[in-house]
């Protein structure tokens, strides 16, 4: 697999979690990240960025965007050079549309350059729900646009974003478009009367759409995101140590995944799911490969 472009700055393998061999060792895919800019206009508790931005002065920085001719160009290198089916993340260390009000908004400019070939895909992560420019795009059959959402409580709470309802909408609006739609239900967090919470989120979205893939994760967090964090009230669910920080206790983890899975098979005849740095242990006891994910 390529490991980079040119040098770098642009295009990258993301490999910081090892190779799982261990019970308490996270899965995480290698995945390549298009690192297009950096930074994030929201500001939820648990943000890994405070951790990855802890040199810089006054925490996770607005959004810095990359010279666009500079990312065209190892796009466009990547795009020749590399044979191998990819999909590029461009949210991995800030929102894919946190650039969406600028003259040349980034969704505007980066699908029509991977609509050229029909082998690589990019992949928007995002909390927002601005999704006018996607909707203008006639053509992106290349663009894969995942949102991430959580229990309402839980994102009233400690996620500083758009509400959960409204980034269901935009998810609805994109996937009437025609869009591949991924969900992210991550950090999931045990708050009491956890169990209706999240079932009544698994509700309003499959009153709106169906999703082609839902990932579950649970709260987590490295030693370097927690102690830059400023709203240290969710630390309190970390428990238990991990080859990825301290996370949920495992009963209480096994139990909102399983819970989720049961009722997304029984409920709304639905498998697509897959598990967001979860442990080995976690993937086997749900009966789980995550060498098929």
């Amino acid at each position: 697999m390529v490991s980079r472009v040119s040098n770098g700055s642009i295009i990258t393998r993301f490999d910081k979690t090892p190779i799982p061999r261990r019970e308490t060792d996270v899965v995480c895919p290698h995945f390549l990240e298009l690192k297009w800019a950096y930074g994030c206009p929201f500001n939820c508790a648990w943000c890994y960025l405070q951790g990855t931005f802890r040199f810089k002065p006054g925490g996770i920085p607005p959004p810095v965007v990359k010279p666009y001719d500079k990312t065209q160009r190892h796009v466009e290198r990547f795009i020749e050079e590399v044979e191998e089916p990819e999909i590029l993340n461009a949210g991995e260390i800030g929102d894919s549309l946190m650039n969406e009000n600028a003259e040349v908004p980034f969704s505007k400019f980066i699908i029509p350059l991977f609509e050229k070939q029909a082998r690589h895909k990019v992949l928007f992560v995002t909390k927002s729900h601005n999704v006018k420019n996607l909707l203008e795009i006639e053509l992106h059959d290349q663009a894969i646009i995942s949102f991430s959402l959580n229990a309402i409580p839980v994102a009233e709470r400690w996620e500083r974003a758009p509400s959960v309802l409204k980034r269901i909408e935009a998810a609805k609006k994109v996937s009437d478009a025609g869009y591949e739609v991924r969900l992210r239900i991550d950090p999931m967090v045990p708050i009491a009367n956890w169990q209706e919470h999240y079932l009544r989120l698994l509700e309003i979205i499959f009153e709106n759409l169906t999703p082609e893939r839902i990932s579950l994760g649970s709260l987590r967090g490295l030693a370097s995101t927690i102690g830059q964090s400023t709203d240290k009230s969710w630390v309190g669910f970390l428990k238990e140590s991990s080859s990825w920080g301290k996370k949920i206790d495992f009963g209480i983890r096994y139990a909102m995944y399983s819970t989720l899975i049961q009722e997304l098979g029984t409920t709304y005849d639905f498998d697509e799911v897959a598990l967001c740095k979860e442990t080995i242990q976690v993937w086997d006891d749900l009966k789980m490969d995550h060498r098929e994910r």
